[in-house]
């Protein structure tokens, strides 16, 4: 699979996994990501991560079981 870049904005210097499986379309909405990271396993950077409120900053790689490979960009990349 290809890796999928995800911009943060000026105004935003980090986005929650939570905030980014949204913006992605895996969940509509927030209360979903609880859920969704019980039953989908979600790589962080090589570890398993379970925490929707974790920051993502740039350069944190994310692997969504069956979904896809992200990359957290900055605004300005």
């Amino acid at each position: 699979m290809s890796l999928e870049e995800v911009h943060l904005t000026e105004d935003q210097p980090f986005m929650t996994i939570g905030q980014l499986l949204k913006y992605v379309g895996l969940i509509s909405t927030g209360g979903q990501a609880k859920w969704f990271l019980q039953e989908v396993t979600v790589i962080l950077n090589g570890e398993i991560e379970q925490r929707r409120g974790k920051k993502l900053i740039p350069g944190d790689r994310l692997s969504i079981e069956g979904h896809g490979d992200y990359i957290v960009k900055s605004p300005l990349e």
